[in-house]
């Protein structure tokens, strides 16, 4: 009997192509600076990469640890954590340099960072970029 024919499987989107569906279809007051927040943090580092996580656009490198909070009651605000999953006695709080008090402390393993518009998303862009290289290195891996 001869073998059935098999269909090579298309190739999974790029979860670049995700993120910019989700960010075309999404009705939300914020999605200009959604877009340029997503600009900063995918600029940050090369390793970075994003999909949709949690029904919003997320951030990785080794694991998540940035997602965006869409349902934030005044602008937008990034969650940053140190991967998806907990662990247990990991608090590198004290190791994370926020020289501009960003980061809204959640938890030792989570903080925030809210922009209120436009205007403060440019303000805070390159100490915002700046932290973000100083969290990566604490991601779960």
């Amino acid at each position: 009997m001869p073998a059935k024919p098999t269909r090579a499987k298309p190739a999974a989107a790029p979860a670049a192509d995700e993120v910019d569906a989700f960010l075309a279809t999404t009705e939300h007051p914020h999605r200009a600076e959604i877009a340029a927040l997503r600009e900063i943090i995918l600029g940050a580092d090369a390793g970075i990469t994003d999909g949709i996580k949690w029904n919003a656009p997320s951030y990785r490198t080794a694991d998540w640890f940035a997602t965006t909070h869409l349902r934030a009651k005044t602008g937008v605000q990034i969650i940053l954590h140190f991967g998806a999953k907990k662990r247990a006695g990991f608090a590198p709080r004290a190791q994370i340099a926020d020289p501009e008090s960003l980061v809204q402390w959640l938890a030792d393993d989570r903080g925030a960072v809210t922009f209120r518009d436009m205007d403060d998303v440019q303000a805070k862009r390159s100490a915002f970029a700046a932290l973000i290289r100083e969290w990566i290195p604490h991601v779960a891996g």
